[in-house]
């Protein structure tokens, strides 16, 4: 601050801040009701909780995937059978599934080789890259050309498609 302020319009602060020296009789209500909250809902059921937690661990089943029984084709479910149907088509997009994670573990593998060996990939990686190409045009003679919305039906469809070529080029 300047010298010349004008002292009344701004006083000076206070040297020492002096001490508040709060006594009440009652005790702060927000502590109250913290401790109320705590032992009335939060304990109990936190205590609850970690019961519940040991007897499940005690009991807990140990699993990698789940595992389910394969279901008839489509093919095998007859006209008007709608649970056949709707199994049939969970079955595929399963199957589905597990053909991509198959695709990227292979191409996870071929990558690595090509990283792993540098710029003679070509001879040592041939295994891998041979592996790839049959995994990849499976993949693609399957499920290539059904769209974004791919079904076990239109998958049997372009099967029979191809089969009904195959066999006009065979003739």
């Amino acid at each position: 601050m300047p010298a010349d302020y004008d002292k009344d319009a701004y006083p000076e602060p206070p040297r020492k801040t002096p001490v508040v020296d709060k006594q009440t009789a009652l005790p702060n209500p927000a502590l109250i009701l913290t401790k109320v909250f705590y032992y009335a809902v939060d304990l109990p059921v936190t205590t609850f909780r970690d019961v519940v937690d040991s007897i499940r661990s005690k009991n807990k089943l140990v699993y990698y995937h789940q595992r389910f029984r394969r279901v008839p084709d489509l093919t095998e479910c007859q006209e008007g059978d709608y649970v056949c149907c709707y199994e049939a088509e969970m079955q595929w997009r399963r199957d589905y599934k597990v053909d991509q994670e198959i695709v990227k573990v292979v191409q996870e593998r071929m990558k690595a080789c090509q990283q792993r060996e540098g710029d003679s990939f070509l001879q040592n990686c041939a295994r891998e890259i041979q592996q790839f190409n049959d995994v990849t045009k499976n993949y693609q003679s399957r499920y290539g050309d059904l769209g974004a919305y791919a079904s076990g039906r239109k998958c049997l469809m372009k099967q029979k498609e191809r089969m009904m070529a195959a066999q006009a080029q065979s003739a």
